[in-house]
């Protein structure tokens, strides 16, 4: 059983009961009786009217004791492992010094570089290497098709009016 929320007094309409108000905007306003709806069309604003809902929210009244004395827990917040590393590593990385950390960091970047530059040079070396192969290969400055190659008559010049 579907019910809606009175759009002024915040109470629960039961189906069958209380009036649809669809605004020129197209907005909807739902409301249980007249008593609700007159307030609503007056302007009256429902935190000022001390039954609905929202006035008695506002003011803290029917909840129980228990509820407004509830807190929330605080999150403890805990270390776990990643993959990469175990829990030992991360808390000793955490409490190394900045510099030796700042000394690592650099020689990691430094390492990545040259390998990074090593591989530069061998896909260079690679290249000129398979240039070399094709320019000994070629022959002909012209390429080929493959009915060319098996013979075919070559395709007629182009004639100009």
């Amino acid at each position: 059983m579907r019910t809606y929320d009175d759009t002024f007094s915040g109470q629960k309409i039961y189906p069958g009961k209380g009036k649809l108000f669809v605004r020129g905007d197209s907005k909807v306003f739902r409301f249980q009786n007249g008593k609700t709806e007159s307030l609503f069309l007056q302007r009256k604003n429902p935190r000022r009217i001390a039954w609905t809902v929202l006035c008695r929210r506002q003011r803290r009244k029917g909840i129980t004791e228990e509820q407004a004395k509830s807190r929330r827990r605080r999150q403890v917040k805990s270390q776990r492992a990643i993959v990469g590393a175990s829990l030992d590593v991360i808390k000793e990385r955490r409490t190394m010094r900045p510099e030796v950390r700042s000394a690592a960091r650099t020689q990691a970047i430094k390492e990545a570089k040259e390998k990074k530059a090593a591989a530069q040079s061998a896909k260079k070396a690679d290249k000129a290497k398979s240039a070399a192969k094709a320019a000994a290969g070629q022959t002909t400055g012209r390429v080929v098709g493959k009915q060319a190659a098996k013979g075919s008559m070559p395709k007629p010049k182009p004639t100009s009016r």
